[in-house]
């Protein structure tokens, strides 16, 4: 059987398919996972084989553009206004963004862009002729593709954020292009998706509004390698600390916690183990001597040993802490960051905190109410139990390849 992927153009929104790709290459299918030429050394060095034919609008400017008419329309949560979509430079009033402009100059090329990236991948995939499609929720490319040649598909969430959470929330692009009535299907809709590929344990209560498809989440944070260190189990409580290498590419310059965080666990009676790349260690300046850093280090690697992290909420860092069943403190600086938060404090596993409101002393209060309450350990154990009681991704795999069109 021959399986066909379509991912999104954010660096790491394809990680949590990875560990699915492997189980159907391991179990005899071809995979190939069609991409942007930005994701193509990604994806291959994630094992599979990518096929770098997609464009479009990049993620990241269609994430500013939703954070400005977030602003525009009142809901943005943060005293201070999103970066420009354009430039990333911070604004300090909303029509400093000229979006009358951008729709007329801009928006069309950005169509365009888009239409080319459906035509490849439809067109890819009557040559390659898949049995099977998944894709992720920012590449709607593998939905239209599946519709086209009337095969099975799958949208494959990529953590606690779903298509049918509220419009200012969707993790779902428009499409722009209008290539699915082009195409003879009418406009996109989200009852297109037929099955959606879940790896939140249930306590999460994910809205999805399709066939569901649980899948046992196997984290993939990369091919960093893992010091001896982190088998040993630590003499005092370790705190693992991480942020996002792109959150204030999106979210502006103050999002830019890790500083902070760094100064607020700084003497902690505890290990803290900080993750970053080499660039964000460097911007740190000096780092407390009581601050072991790692760079690339990836999470499954070193959360089993921790008795709390700190991220921004992003879906890699809190499904991996469920995984290993670490209590986590999330601060967050956008929707899909925020629901992720709210709804892993809702399950009792997390202490969630907007991220303007994260001052030294709340993240210190609660990294060490995390290490000592041990309702927080209980209910974080209770989601790695879920999360271990769901299929793996071979099982799913084979469930999948019974679906699968013969071609």
């Amino acid at each position: 059987m021959r399986v066909l992927f379509t991912v999104s153009s954010w660096p790491t929104q394809y990680a949590a398919m990875m560990p699915l790709g492997w189980a159907l290459q391991a179990a005899g299918h071809e995979v190939r996972v069609l991409c942007a030429p930005g994701q193509a050394a990604a994806v291959g060095r994630a094992g599979l084989v990518p096929v770098p034919v997609l464009s479009g609008m990049e993620e990241v400017l269609r994430l500013r553009l939703q954070y400005h008419a977030e602003a525009v329309n009142g809901i943005w949560p943060y005293p201070w206004l999103p970066p420009h979509p354009l430039t990333g430079e911070r604004i300090d009033r909303l029509d400093a963004f000229d979006a009358g402009r951008f729709e007329r100059e801009t928006a069309p090329e950005l169509a365009d862009s888009a239409a080319r990236s459906f035509d490849s991948a439809v067109e890819y995939a009557r040559n390659w002729r898949p049995g099977l499609v998944l894709h992720d929720p920012g590449s709607l490319e593998g939905l239209l593709a599946a519709k086209v040649l009337d095969v099975p598909s799958a949208l494959c969430l990529w953590g606690p954020a779903s298509p049918h959470d509220p419009d200012h929330m969707r993790i779902v692009p428009t499409d722009h292009s209008g290539a699915f009535p082009r195409h003879g299907l009418g406009a996109f809709d989200l009852t297109m998706v037929d099955r959606v590929v879940d790896p939140n344990p249930p306590s999460l209560k994910v809205p999805v509004e399709a066939e569901r498809l649980p899948v046992r989440y196997v984290p993939y944070n990369g091919a960093g390698p893992a010091p001896a260190w982190t088998a040993r189990p630590p003499e005092r409580p370790r705190v693992c600390v991480t942020w996002s290498t792109a959150l204030s590419t999106v979210s502006g310059p103050d999002s830019y916690l890790l500083p902070r965080i760094v100064a607020a666990l700084d003497g902690l009676d505890g290990e803290v183990v900080l993750t970053a790349t080499a660039r964000d260690v460097a911007a740190l300046g000096t780092v407390p001597a009581s601050v072991r850093v790692a760079e690339n280090l990836p999470l499954a690697a070193v959360l089993p040993g921790c008795a709390a992290v700190v991220h921004h909420g992003g879906s890699g860092s809190a499904l991996t802490a469920m995984w290993a069943g670490v209590p986590q403190f999330i601060a967050t600086f956008a929707a899909e960051q925020q629901v992720t938060g709210e709804r892993v404090a809702a399950a009792g596993a997390a202490l969630h905190v907007p991220g303007h409101r994260a001052d030294e002393a709340t993240i210190r209060a609660g990294v060490e109410r995390l290490i000592e309450d041990t309702a927080h350990r209980a209910a974080a154990v209770r989601l790695r139990e879920e999360i271990a009681e769901a299929p793996t991704p071979a099982a799913l795999a084979t469930e999948l390849a019974a679906l699968a069109t013969d071609v």
